[in-house]
């Protein structure tokens, strides 16, 4: 149902330098936004800029100034940074312009 690959993302506020530049501290990351978080954000997906290099910790507190209802799922989210699943805490990511960041909500079944 969810198909945020085949749609543009909301542009980013203009913040920051070029990813281009090479000396930018920060960089444009695509966001997905998945189920509760969607509803939550109240979009599918956005482009932010964010420090280029992170904690995962820090990158949804960053996610959360933009869009505070999200903190009512923080201790049940998971990332999904370049296709790979990262949980909040400490792991350091580098990031680079255009990647990708999903927001995964917890998901019921069993």
């Amino acid at each position: 149902r969810l198909s945020p690959r085949r749609r543009r993302c909301r542009g980013p506020a203009a913040e920051g330098s070029s990813p281009r530049d090479g000396g930018s501290m920060r960089c444009q990351v695509s966001v997905l936004y998945f189920a509760r978080s969607a509803e939550l954000a109240g979009l599918r997906c956005e482009t932010l800029s964010v420090p280029r290099e992170i904690t995962s910790l820090q990158l949804w507190e960053e996610i959360v100034k933009v869009h505070p209802r999200l903190a009512l799922i923080r201790d049940q989210v998971v990332f999904a940074v370049r296709q790979e699943y990262v949980l909040l805490g400490d792991h350091l990511l580098v990031l680079q312009p255009g990647d990708e960041v999903a927001i995964i909500p917890p998901i019921s079944g069993g």
